[in-house]
């Protein structure tokens, strides 16, 4: 993990298409002191980050982030509000590279869809 303390994982399922996972965020964590002070907000590095260590988990692989071809966050994660997102992520395999479309909520709400490019750090 390269934030120590961030997230915890509650969930880790991986089947045939992805990877469903859900995670709780701690609203204490260092990170929320600076964004932003008062209102803190999950900086969406850090979201991308966490799906790409929850891909490398379920693949047991070391991974580069070679493309993020298409990222919207739909919605502000306040982790004092809504420290529990889902995270889910369809997983493809070809010719070396790891292509994901990930989905990420908390609640009925979207957060994040992120489809990206990943490359074996092996």
């Amino acid at each position: 993990m390269l934030i120590q303390g961030l997230y915890t994982t509650e969930t880790f399922n991986k089947n045939e298409e992805g990877i469903s996972a859900q995670i709780k965020l701690n609203p204490k964590h260092e990170i929320f002191k600076g964004h932003f002070p008062g209102k803190p907000i999950m900086p969406g590095v850090c979201m991308i980050q966490i799906i790409k260590e929850l891909t490398e988990r379920g693949l047991g692989k070391d991974l580069f982030l070679s493309i993020a071809s298409n990222v919207k966050f739909m919605a502000i994660i306040n982790p004092e509000t809504d420290p529990t997102l889902v995270i889910d992520i369809n997983l493809s395999e070809l010719d070396g590279l790891i292509k994901i479309k990930s989905t990420t909520t908390f609640g009925e709400t979207v957060a994040l869809k992120l489809s990206a490019t990943f490359k074996s750090m092996a």
